[in-house]
């Protein structure tokens, strides 16, 4: 029998993005000694409270060997909180990983691609995440087109994880906590 996970606590500032101007998000970037304590340097799925009020979310890589976590309108109103306030987080890793949202256009491929699609519903949840974080980290249109075309070739040639991408994003800098406003 696996023994449950300790909970993780600590304390933290919560952050308005600078980018976009209006958004009704913030966030936390966690302490490295908080998130070297999660299974993943990637993204993972957390069961937590803020400030005693119950979350489950997806944490993100930042990119610097931690985690973010987007703190929605509703989670923020939820402890009463606002920006720059600091407050207290508990967590713990799900037992089960959140399913990621799959973009219209990788969907759209795959349901053009009988063979794509059947090894696309066999992978893991993780598996499905980095095929998605690899396609959606492209910063050009025309890559981004190129990877989901390349994604469903190598699915449907038997290919189950996508080759060589960093989901931390330490090695690549290609992922990273939002930028805070001022």
């Amino acid at each position: 029998m696996q023994k449950p996970a300790a909970k993780i606590r600590f304390k933290a500032k919560l952050l308005r993005p600078a980018t976009p101007k209006n958004a009704t998000w913030a966030f936390f970037v966690l302490p490295k000694d908080a998130s070297a304590k999660l299974p993943a340097r990637g993204m993972t799925t957390v069961d937590g409270t803020l400030d005693g009020h119950a979350f489950q979310a997806t944490l993100e890589p930042d990119g610097q060997g931690s985690h973010w976590l987007k703190v929605t309108k509703a989670m923020r109103e939820a402890a009463g909180a606002s920006i720059g306030d600091t407050l207290t987080l508990e967590m713990t890793p799900a037992e089960k990983q959140a399913e990621p949202s799959v973009p219209a256009d990788l969907r759209k491929a795959l349901a053009a691609d009988p063979a794509a699609k059947a090894l696309w519903s066999e992978i893991t949840t993780v598996a499905r995440r980095d095929w998605i974080q690899w396609i959606t980290s492209a910063k050009k249109a025309e890559t981004r087109e190129r990877r989901v075309a390349s994604a469903c070739d190598m699915l449907a040639s038997g290919k189950r994880r996508v080759c060589c991408f960093d989901r931390s994003g330490i090695y690549g800098k290609g992922l990273s906590a939002p930028e805070a406003a001022e």
